[in-house]
């Protein structure tokens, strides 16, 4: 038996351009001393001689304004590197939230397309918002892979729909099953940067050492990221390799090492309207804006078509105690992003002393605009915000010298937000402007001619995959994995690497987020004025339209619809088609109890009995038994000894959170209520050894002014009631990601400061325990929402 002769092979490649499964051209005889071997059908493809790294760096929650390349006051060194020896892109957009760019960067699709409308946790069941990234629409990763490159994926993920977190859900969307061939991150939206909640490859994991021992997440991700690309290049010198490397900043909570944060004292302590008087012009000199370009008003939105949590307080209107504490919010903000960039500088440094940075493609960019969930008023606990418990600058000031330490979850007001994406109308959620305009910096030694240019062609999160499989010599598969793909949108961007004076190869491009909506098309841009979910103003057949000539008016501070309605017409007709093209519609805007019909039926848990095991990795929040404005019952069955010590159960973190442990022969439950002093607890008299069932009850008797549970709490040891006491409780979340439900030991920050991090059961054995959630539900809707929201 032989090989079909030559002509009688099938084409290489279908019409589609997908590769066929290679063809054996060896000999197969009864004997293998008559065979002849070919190895080369079963070996993995290689990528083209030559071909580039690639390399995403993607930051959170950051306005143009911001960062030093674009004239801002944070010092990005790392980052004016690679612009001095690149381009930084002056119109580069996004979709004005995290996991939907983020599903843009991975599938070069429009954030519908992929399902995205929002963020995994407030997915509704619309073709356009399930978050479960269809397979049609094949991430990069995956078709690199394919084409021979390595592939990894190193810090926050945020596009695995919430009934994948835990661990005995599908994980059809982890990382490693959508083509990276490695994994080490967060799988939300944000975490604790002093204590994440990590996860490697399909599991999740313990962070390596503690912040005592000088860990800080930035730091952490960087050398994995090292170690990933170090160990490929180890054993395959010649490979290609694409790192996507998302890290925790600029998200909430700013968290970062004291001496970066120092550099800031005093940098924020003109306000945020002197910033943005300072910065524009700063902003023109380098080329990222139009001489003509005007401020925007601090708060552009009209009454009522907004949430109050939106608006700015004038600087001005601020007591002296106000202005101490927001300028250091702001140097807290500003050194956590210095030091993040100075961790990916040591990357960079990697890559340039290994001989690889030459011919590597990077992109150093922003997810979308800078956040303003942190309120008009900031806050040092942003969990107390979305629990419905208001910050008070008499609790908050005394936190000061504690801002990014971690003592502190902390985040900025909404007029350093509207600062930071100085020109423009609003921030993050928004499609102005301030929502979708980012940093972007592309650099590539190799590839690149230009040097510390500035590209004005209007581009889109879209375009990064077309650009990638330009400059890699890739074509996009007509099917993946037997999947039909779906054509991509974007445009390669690679045509303004060396041509600045080129006019933009893209036409249009629509936004919408939360019920706001846009969209751009040949300069010009028409806007709907309407606030983001929970604004709840519906009738959006009666929005009122703006229209913008970003071509000569970025800021889009002219509206100029009454003079030009049939443009402003024919834009909105087409705003229209593309929201039917790319599955945009119903348009989601509802206010809280209509809402939660579609956000919180599930994959919430219902109430009921839950029974958990030690040895077990943390349950997510979003999959444990929800304790939140409930009446619940904790019991756990116990063998103890004399010596027996350490975490029964523990879910959440110092800044929220309960946990019941043995300590000093005694039975523990302490209620950390939003971190603040004193803790609640229940303690019993000396435990007896042997087998016990052991365990703690809330009864819920009212609802508190902000929406926190009230009720009496009772410690029990077997059938005896031990202790009772007075207790009040969260509605919201514990934490807006990670902090999982725990058995045997307490999972990243501890919840109470009587025991140190993790302390893990000894000195007997836990064999299960059991919550009990009841059905007196009585939730502040809106809060458990906006906590929802606050995650990306």
């Amino acid at each position: 038996m032989t090989a079909p002769p030559d002509d009688e092979a099938t084409d290489p490649d279908t019409d589609e351009g997908d590769p066929m499964p290679k063809r054996f051209n060896g000999v197969i005889n009864l004997d293998i001393r008559d065979s002849v071997p070919d190895w080369e059908p079963f070996r993995a493809s290689r990528a083209p001689e030559g071909s580039p790294n690639v390399l995403v760096i993607l930051y959170d929650d950051t306005g143009q304004a911001a960062w030093s390349p674009y004239g801002g006051r944070i010092s990005m060194p790392t980052l004016d590197r690679l612009a001095a020896d690149g381009l930084t892109y002056s119109q580069w957009h996004t979709t004005a939230l995290c996991g939907p760019t983020r599903s843009c960067l991975l599938t070069g699709r429009n954030h519908h397309q992929n399902a995205f409308a929002t963020i995994a946790e407030s997915a509704t069941g619309f073709p356009g918002n399930h978050t479960h990234i269809p397979m049609e629409n094949a991430f990069l990763a995956q078709v690199l892979s394919d084409a021979g490159w390595n592939t990894f994926w190193v810090g926050k993920n945020h596009n695995v729909p919430v009934d994948e977190f835990a661990m005995g859900a599908s994980k059809r969307n982890w990382p490693i099953r959508r083509g990276f061939d490695r994994f080490y991150g967060f799988i939300g939206g944000e975490t604790n940067q002093w204590y994440p909640d990590l996860a490697e490859d399909d599991h999740y994991t313990e962070q390596p050492y503690l912040p005592e021992d000088g860990y800080h997440l930035s730091k952490d991700l960087t050398d994995k990221a090292i170690s990933f690309v170090r160990d490929s290049k180890q054993t395959e010198p010649d490979k290609p390799w694409y790192l996507f490397f998302c890290p925790g900043a600029n998200h909430a909570p700013h968290h970062a090492p004291q001496e970066w944060i120092d550099k800031y004292e005093g940098a924020f302590d003109d306000g945020y309207e002197a910033y943005r008087e300072w910065v524009l012009p700063r902003m023109k000199a380098r080329g990222i804006l139009p001489e003509n370009t005007e401020l925007t008003p601090m708060n552009p939105m009209p009454e009522g078509t907004t949430s109050p949590q939106d608006a700015v307080r004038p600087w001005d209107s601020l007591s002296a105690d106000e202005k101490r504490l927001f300028a250091r919010m702001a140097e807290v903000y500003a050194g956590f992003s210095e030091y993040t960039d100075h961790e990916v500088g040591r990357l960079v440094d990697y890559l340039e002393e290994s001989g690889q940075l030459d011919n590597t493609l990077v992109f150093y960019c922003a997810d979308n605009g800078a956040s303003g969930e942190g309120s008009p008023n900031g806050s040092v606990n942003e969990n107390k915000f979305f629990n419905g418990w208001p910050d008070s600058i008499e609790d908050n000031l005394p936190m000061i010298d504690r801002l990014g330490s971690p003592d502190t979850y902390n985040h900025y007001p909404t007029g350093w937000a509207m600062a930071f994406s100085t020109p423009y109308r609003m921030f993050k959620r928004y499609s102005y402007q301030g929502g979708v305009c980012d940093p972007l910096v592309i650099s590539w030694p190799r590839g690149i001619k230009a040097r510390g240019e500035v590209r004005d062609q209007y581009h889109h999160a879209i375009d990064i995959v077309p650009t990638i499989l330009d400059c890699c010599g890739v074509e996009m598969p007509g099917t993946v994995l037997g999947y039909e793909q779906t054509p991509l949108p974007g445009e390669s961007m690679r045509y303004s690497f060396d041509d600045g004076k080129a006019p933009t190869n893209r036409r249009t491009q629509y936004y919408e987020m939360l019920g706001t909506r846009a969209i751009w098309h040949e300069g010009w841009k028409a806007v709907a004025v309407h606030g983001p979910v929970p604004s709840d103003i519906g009738h959006f057949a009666d929005d009122r339209w703006q229209l913008f000539h970003t071509d000569v008016d970025r800021a889009e501070a002219h509206d100029l619809a009454d003079q030009h309605p049939d443009r402003l017409r024919e834009l909105v007709d087409l705003w229209f088609e593309e929201a039917g093209k790319y599955d945009v519609l119903p348009l989601n805007d509802l206010g809280v109890l209509d809402y939660i019909k579609y956000e919180f039926q599930a994959p919430a848990p219902p109430s009921g009995t839950y029974t958990y095991y030690p040895g077990t990795a943390e349950v997510p929040e979003r999959s444990a038994a929800n304790t939140h404005g409930v009446s619940y019952r904790i019991l756990a069955e116990v063998e103890l000894s004399p010596s027996a010590e350490g975490v029964i159960l523990a879910h959440g973190s110092r800044f929220g959170g309960h946990t019941l442990f043995v300590k000093d022969g005694r039975l523990h439950y302490v209620y950390n209520f939003l971190g603040l002093a004193p803790e609640q607890e229940l303690v019993s008299g000396p435990l007896p050894g042997g087998r016990h069932v052991v365990g703690v009850e809330f009864a819920k008797e009212k609802t508190g002014e902000h929406g926190e549970s009230h009720g009496t709490a009772r410690l029990y040891v077997d059938e005896a009631q031990v202790a009772e006491g007075a207790l009040r409780t969260q509605t919201g979340h514990f934490s807006l990601c990670g902090e999982g439900l725990c058995v045997g030991y307490d999972g990243g920050d501890a919840v109470t400061r009587q025991y140190p991090p993790r302390f893990a059961f000894s000195g007997g054995r836990i064999v299960k325990v059991e919550v009990n959630v009841a059905d007196d539900r009585y939730l502040d809707l809106e809060r458990q929402l906006q906590a929802a929201l606050a995650r990306d």
